[in-house]
C-alpha cells in the first residue's frame, strides 16, 4: 500500500479512539516500553539482542502485547539480521507489516558513542593489533545501528518515532550523528527535533542526561513537543562542560528561523524561579526498603561469594508508602505491589565493607584512597607502639591487602562514590553489572553498595518490575535502560502530538504534581 495511504489510515484509526501501537527496538529490559505502556500505548513487538534483557522484557510485557505466540516475546533477536516481517510472523501477528506500528521507539547501543567507553574500545583494538585502534570508537559496528533503525522506519511506516542516546551522539568524532539521522528522517516525510533532557527534571532521583529525538509525520500537521521539566535540582559541576562539548556542532539558538533549519531544540534548565518541587533525593527514593547491614551479614556468615537471586522476596518496613517516590514505586499502574518486593540483594565485598563505613557522603576514589593510606599507616604505627610488630610476614601481607586499594587514584577518580542522602544520584551505567562502587549507600551503618532493587528505584523501575538473570545481569539491564518515568513523560506528549484521546496522568495522583492544572509543554 502507498505510504501516504498507510499514514492516513493510521491517523484515522487513532482519531476514532483506538489506542496507539508501538514497537521497541534495542528494547533492553523495557525502560521505554514501560513508559509507553503506562501512557496507554499497546506493545506490538520488541527487539533485544541480550538474552537476559529479552527475558526480562518478555516477563513484564508479553501479557499485554500483540500476537498469538506470547512466548516469542521472550526471544533474543539480532536487529542486524531480522526484519519486522519475520518478527511479526514469529509472533503470529496477521496483516501487512506497514499497518501494525503507529509509533517506533528505541535507543541504539550507546557504548560506541559515549566518551567514557572510548578508552576501552581503543584498548581492545590495540590488543587485537588493529591499525585503526586510535579511532576504534569511530569504526565500531554499533555506531551504524541507527541505519537499522531507519530500515525499520521504512518498513513499518510509523506516524511518530522516538530515538534515545547519550549526549555524545551530538559530537561523535566531529559528526553530529543525531542531525544525520534527522536529515534521513526528513527525507522520509517526518518533522524532527532533538534535545537533551535530564532525568532529574522529571522527578527521577538521578542526574542522568540523554539525547532524545522525536519525529512526527508531516501528514499529522503537528508540532514536535518535548515535555517540560516538572522538578528542579541543581546539577553537579561538570554538566555544562559536557553539554558544551556535545553541542559544539550545533549553532547557537538565535530564534525560530534557526530552529526551522536545524533540528536541535534548546530546553533551559529549570530554576528556582519556575516554582517547581525539588527532585527526588536518594533517601526518599529508597524509603520503605529494609536496611542491609553488610558487616553484620559478613560476621555471621549470612553473605558469601556466589550467585545472588534478583527474584528473592523481601518485605517492606512500612505497610504504607512513606514518600511520594515510594508511593510511585509501590503503586505504579500494572506493577503495583502489596507487602513485599524483590531483588534487594547486594554484592559480596568482604574487604571493602569496613571502608564503606568510614567514608563520608560525597567522597570519591581519591579521597577514599588518601584516607585509607593514612589509616593503614596509623594502624601499623599502633601495632609498633604496642609491641605487636612481631607478626609473621604472611600476617603482615594479609593486613596490607585488607587496607590497600588497588587502583591509581589519578587514573580512576570516579571509580568510587558515596551517595548524598539529600540529593539525586549520579548516572547509573551498565558498568553496574561489573561492580557497584560508583553508587555506595549513604548509610554508613549499612556499609555497602546499592542493591539491585535500589538501583531499579533510582532508575524509576517500579517494585513490581521483574528482572531475570543473575544479580550482575540485572544491574547491567538497569544501567542500560531509559528511566521509565522520563519515557512516560515523552509518551504522554507523543499521545497529544498524534491526536490520541486524553487519558488521566498518573503523576497527578502518585507524585501529586499539578493536580489542578495541565503539565507544561515545550514546543519547537
Amino acid at each position: 500500500m502507498p505510504t501516504e495511504k498507510v499514514i492516513r489510515n493510521k491517523i484515522a484509526r487513532l482519531k476514532s479512539g483506538n489506542p496507539p501501537r508501538f514497537m521497541d527496538l534495542f528494547a533492553g529490559c523495557g525502560g521505554i516500553s514501560l513508559g509507553f505502556a503506562t501512557a496507554g500505548f499497546e506493545l506490538v513487538a520488541s527487539v533485544e539482542l541480550d538474552p537476559w534483557a529479552a527475558e526480562s522484557h518478555g516477563a513484564n510485557f508479553s501479557r499485554i502485547s500483540h500476537g498469538k505466540n506470547q512466548h516469542a516475546h521472550f526471544k533474543a533477536r539480532d536487529i542486524t539480521i531480522e526484519d519486522p516481517g519475520t518478527i511479526f510472523r514469529d509472533l503470529e501477528i496477521e496483516g501487512p507489516v506497514d499497518e501494525q506500528v503507529d509509533v517506533l521507539v528505541g535507543g541504539p547501543p550507546c557504548q560506541a558513542f559515549a566518551r567514557v567507553g572510548r578508552a576501552k574500545l581503543r584498548h581492545e583494538a590495540l590488543r587485537r593489533e588493529e591499525d585503526d585502534a586510535d579511532i576504534a570508537f569511530l569504526v565500531d559496528g554499533r555506531v551504524n545501528l541507527w541505519q537499522r533503525y531507519l530500515h525499520y522506519v521504512r518498513q513499518t511506516k510509523p506516524i511518530a518515532l522516538l530515538m534515545e542516546n547519550v549526549p555524545d551522539i551530538l559530537n561523535h568524532g566531529g559528526k553530529n550523528v543525531a542531525e544525520i539521522v534527522a536529515e534521513h528522517l526528513r527525507e522520509e516525510g517526518y518533522r524532527v527535533r532533538y534535545t537533551l533532557l535530564n532525568a532529574s527534571w522529571f522527578g527521577v532521583p538521578q542526574t542522568r542526561e540523554r539525547m532524545f529525538l522525536i519525529g512526527v509525520h508531516e501528514d499529522l500537521d503537528s508540532d514536535v513537543v518535548f515535555p517540560a521539566p516538572t522538578h528542579f535540582t541543581v546539577l553537579p559541576a561538570g554538566y555544562e562542560g559536557t553539554r558544551a562539548t556535545a553541542r559544539k556542532l550545533i549553532p547557537k539558538h538565535q530564534g525560530d528561523s534557526l530552529l526551522a533549519k536545524h533540528g536541535y531544540c534548546w530546553i533551559h534548565d529549570p530554576s528556582t524561579a519556575d516554582c517547581l518541587p525539588p527532585t527526588t533525593t536518594a533517601s526518599e527514593a529508597l524509603a520503605d526498603l529494609p536496611p542491609i547491614y553488610a558487616l553484620d551479614l559478613l560476621e555471621t556468615g549470612r553473605i558469601t561469594r556466589g550467585r545472588k537471586d534478583p527474584s528473592e522476596c523481601v518485605a517492606y518496613t512500612s505497610n504504607n508508602p512513606t514518600t511520594a517516590w515510594s508511593r510511585l514505586m509501590r503503586q505504579w499502574p500494572g506493577f503495583a505491589t502489596t507487602d513485599h518486593t524483590t531483588g534487594h540483594v547486594i554484592r559480596y565485598l568482604p574487604r571493602d565493607y569496613k571502608i564503606f563505613r568510614l567514608m563520608e557522603e560525597g567522597w570519591q576514589y581519591p579521597e577514599v584512597w588518601q584516607f585509607i593510606e593514612e589509616k593503614r599507616q596509623q594502624l601499623v604505627n599502633k601495632q609498633w607502639r604496642s609491641g605487636e610488630d612481631k607478626t609473621s610476614d604472611i600476617e603482615q601481607q594479609a593486613f596490607t591487602r585488607e587496607w590497600t586499594l588497588p587502583y591509581d587514584p589519578k587514573k580512576f577518580p570516579n571509580k568510587w562514590w558515596k551517595l548524598y542522602r539529600d540529593k539525586p544520584v549520579r548516572t547509573l551505567m551498565a558498568h553496574l553489572g561489573k561492580d557497584s562502587y560508583s553508587h555506595i549507600h549513604f548509610d554508613s551503618e549499612q556499609a555497602r553498595t546499592i542493591s539491585v532493587r535500589e538501583a531499579a528505584r533510582l532508575q524509576s523501575f517500579p517494585d513490581g518490575f521483574i528482572l531475570r538473570g543473575s544479580m550482575n545481569a540485572a544491574f547491567k539491564q538497569i544501567g542500560n535502560a531509559v528511566p521509565p518515568l522520563v519515557s512516560y513523560a515523552i509518551a504522554m506528549e507523543i499521545r497529544s502530538m498524534i491526536g490520541c484521546q486524553l487519558i488521566p496522568d498518573m503523576r497527578y495522583q502518585l507524585l501529586r504534581l499539578h493536580s489542578d492544572a495541565t503539565l507544561p509543554r515545550v514546543k519547537e
